[in-house]
């Protein structure tokens, strides 16, 4: 069955309809419409991408222009989330029944983060995100370095604890989605040290930033990959996976990006002029030896001429760097949003808890219908980067519980011999499903 979220003339309008906010429009009717186009144009692209059909949304994006924009968006979200979610939080008289709305635009980062690792890919896009490039390499070296720091692990604790109020929960699901977010900006740098050829960016990986030590940190803290009741688990396809003895050592697609990023920061000619190969960057550089195994580079064969480019830097002293006078580029976005904005964070606060995360019951109502649509069940179920198992045997499964919904099976045999297991969860979650139709029924 083909199965797609969004036409390639709906996808044109879409996309052509992208627009910039301001940071008080954050959560209105207005942006959230928007937002509601991006989760469709996100999933369309990672189903073409997948299944490797004409990739239409990444075409438009490039032809109209609208890469820039969506960098804009996300930054945006980024810095309600530093400047005005927190004082949301402590605002006394906001206590929202429902978070939803809320959630929505805390998620609005993490849309665009995977639409742009969809997209990027491709040196194209990379091409047409034009001045915003400096942006993203900044928002990726902000993820980055709290990936190295490992702040994302810091994730609220809410287990223990007898009642849980709505703004917790919020805050909770908010630092579980950074550390997603943070791996999908390994994935996007990866892809600008592929594609760019400007100095400007060059330059800002190199100088501004020092992107090389930031990524041998996290070849060395290794983030996705932890050591829980005497089992190793590695975060794959956005879950933590306890990973068999003998697969321990084989690597991710993150090591891979981090590795490859490393790779084309470090061999390129430009990159090399840039570089300042001082005692601390060199010292920083030569850890990686001690990574570099055979394991390793027999599953990424480049890895040699990075082993072999280390084994002649820690013999020689390369030249420093030629101070040469050139006009370079500067990123914008993250500046403008902070001077447009700069002391007005509560006044923005309290405007949004009065005008736009108070919904009415018949709002909330539409834009569960709305998303509900977004989110189809046969699309969501092709996103999947792995297929449902059988509650019973674990094999791969086709059938799903018809009473709940939320448990699979191979085949009639195994669903009968589950479900003296499977009945009482299947009438909770029958009942609770049954609870929510009723009161949008009342409300409405």
């Amino acid at each position: 069955m083909d199965t797609s979220v969004v036409v390639p003339v709906e996808a044109e309008g879409f996309i052509q309809s992208l627009e910039t906010f301001p940071l008080k429009e954050v959560g209105s009717a207005r942006w959230f419409r928007q937002h509601e186009y991006i989760e469709k144009l996100n999933m369309q692209a990672i189903l073409n991408a997948s299944a490797m059909h004409d990739e239409f949304v990444k075409e438009f994006l490039v032809s109209y222009g609208k890469i820039p924009v969506l960098v804009h968006e996300m930054i945006l979200v980024e810095m309600w989330k530093h400047k005005v979610f927190p004082i949301l939080c402590q605002l006394q008289d906001f206590n929202p029944k429902n978070t939803f709305h809320l959630y929505m635009v805390i998620h609005h980062e993490a849309t665009i983060i995977n639409l742009l690792e969809t997209i990027m890919f491709h040196k194209d896009s990379c091409e047409a995100a034009d001045d915003s490039v400096l942006d993203l390499v900044d928002y990726c070296h902000r993820k980055l370095t709290l990936l190295a720091s490992k702040a994302t692990h810091d994730q609220h604790n809410l287990t223990g604890k007898a009642v849980v109020s709505t703004i917790e929960e919020l805050q909770a699901q908010n630092a579980a989605l950074e550390f997603e977010i943070s791996l999908k900006a390994v994935s996007v740098l990866r892809y600008i040290t592929d594609h760019t050829e400007s100095i400007s960016v060059i330059s800002r990986m190199l100088c501004t930033h020092n992107i090389p030590c930031v990524l041998v940190q996290l070849i060395d803290c290794c983030p996705w990959s932890r050591f829980r009741e005497g089992k190793v688990e590695k975060y794959i396809n956005s879950r933590w996976q306890k990973i068999p003895v003998e697969d321990r050592l084989k690597i991710t697609k993150l090591d891979g990006q981090v590795w490859i990023s490393l790779f084309n920061l470090l061999l390129r000619e430009d990159c090399q002029r840039k570089y300042d190969f001082n005692n601390f960057n060199k010292n920083q550089l030569l850890k990686l030896r001690g990574f570099l195994t055979e394991v390793l580079i027999d599953q990424l064969p480049n890895l040699v001429e990075l082993q072999h480019y280390l084994a002649h830097l820690a013999v020689t002293d390369p030249a420093p760097p030629k101070k040469e006078l050139i006009l370079e580029q500067v990123p914008e976005i993250w500046n403008h949003i902070l001077r447009e904005n700069s002391g007005k964070w509560k006044a923005i606060a309290k405007f949004q808890v009065k005008e736009t995360f108070n919904p009415s019951e018949s709002d909330l109502k539409l834009q569960a219908q709305r998303l509900a649509q977004t989110y189809n069940l046969d699309v969501m179920e092709s996103l999947l980067p792995e297929k449902p198992k059988c509650g019973s045997c674990g094999k791969e499964a086709a059938k799903r519980c018809s009473r709940c919904q939320g448990e699979w099976y191979c085949h009639r045999e195994c669903q009968v011999k589950h479900w003296p297991k499977h009945k009482k969860a299947c009438q909770l979650i029958t009942e609770a499903t049954e609870k929510i139709q009723r009161d949008l029924q009342v409300n409405s």
